[in-house]
């Protein structure tokens, strides 16, 4: 089913709707298509894709502006300032090139984006009463300070042997799997923590500030609250454990950091002479953003179709997230 053969109703209420129904990993079907498998993986990494381009700014990080694990024994200002700079400049490149590409020159004015409405100025739910401002303030004061903290963490860690430390030498097998698979336990992790900061509680405390964002651009995607943010990155203490090299630990938060922003852009794809490169943010999460009790995860692991939580764009599917939604409102 595609876009022009939805049905009035849930359609119009969107500018853009991509090929449905949205499909999940074949990682995790109950009768592994071995095929579909190996083509999902290569449009994940073997093309220029989000991933690819991560680890090349990975390698880079790594290679020239790292500081070696004997500098890191010692918790020092200018190796952690260095790192924040970093960070910093990465986020302001990623988020704020993509803000401007889409939305300070309407480089692709309103094609392949969801949902057409701007981004919100003078309501008083936002910080400075404007979506971006606050938007960007939460990413840069709270959001990259944080993912800097946790990187601190782990080279310290590394250094002073509280971390296992993975080289090349050692397994270069194991060494190009950890590409691979940090993604996987990412959504793993990123499923099961998003449910819990939808509990109410939690919820009220932290992730409503996310949720202001009901329609979403570039630097939405890391604007959260800094308990959300302590969470949400948490998923890089997996290498206390799993035995790592510093090139895995920068690809790990890059990739929740930097995808943040991309995957927040409001549109699914750039387009390069008419053409779609580059696949950007997801219909499935945008739906969250805006109906909220869908989509807690992404679509690498398919948690929320076993557990009953799946909008996959189409019409059917949105009947019956609204009948989910009445039967929840009943129960309360």
């Amino acid at each position: 089913m595609t876009e022009t053969r939805q049905t009035r109703g849930f359609a119009d209420k969107w500018n853009h709707i991509p090929q449905v129904p949205v499909g999940v990993s074949p990682m995790f079907a109950l009768l592994p298509n071995f095929g579909a498998i190996l083509r999902w993986t290569l449009r994940q990494w073997l093309v220029v894709t989000e991933r690819s381009i991560l680890v090349v700014i990975s390698l880079l990080s790594w290679l020239f502006f790292q500081p070696s694990l004997e500098v890191t024994v010692t918790l020092s200002a200018d190796w952690i300032a260095a790192l924040y700079i970093r960070n910093l400049l990465l986020m302001v490149a990623v988020a704020g090139g993509l803000h401007l590409y889409f939305y300070s020159r309407k480089t692709q004015g309103d094609a392949l984006r969801y949902d057409k409405r701007d981004l919100a100025d003078q309501k008083k739910i936002f910080s400075f009463k404007n979506q971006l401002a606050d938007n960007m303030f939460w990413t840069l004061a709270s959001g990259v300070t944080i993912w800097t903290l946790y990187e601190v963490l782990m080279f310290w860690a590394m250094g002073n042997g509280y971390a296992p430390v993975l080289y090349w030498s050692d397994n270069p097998i194991w060494f190009i799997l950890l590409f691979l698979l940090t993604p996987i336990w990412i959504s793993f992790h990123f499923y099961w923590v998003h449910r819990w900061l939808h509990w109410p509680p939690l919820y009220r405390l932290a992730h409503a500030l996310h949720h202001r964002n009901t329609n979403v651009g570039p630097w939405s995607g890391l604007s959260m609250h800094p308990v959300e943010h302590v969470i949400f990155f948490s998923s890089i203490l997996i290498h206390f454990i799993l035995p790592s090299s510093p090139v895995h630990i920068l690809f790990h938060m890059q990739h929740q950091s930097l995808t943040a922003a991309t995957s927040h852009t409001g549109y699914e794809a750039m387009l390069i002479k008419d053409k779609k490169h580059l696949a950007l943010g997801t219909f499935h999460h945008q739906m969250h953003h805006r109906y909220f009790d869908c989509n807690y995860g992404n679509l690498e692991m398919p948690w929320d179709k076993w557990f009953g939580s799946f909008h996959d764009g189409t019409e059917e599917s949105h009947d019956a997230f609204k009948q989910r939604r009445r039967a929840l409102l009943a129960n309360k």
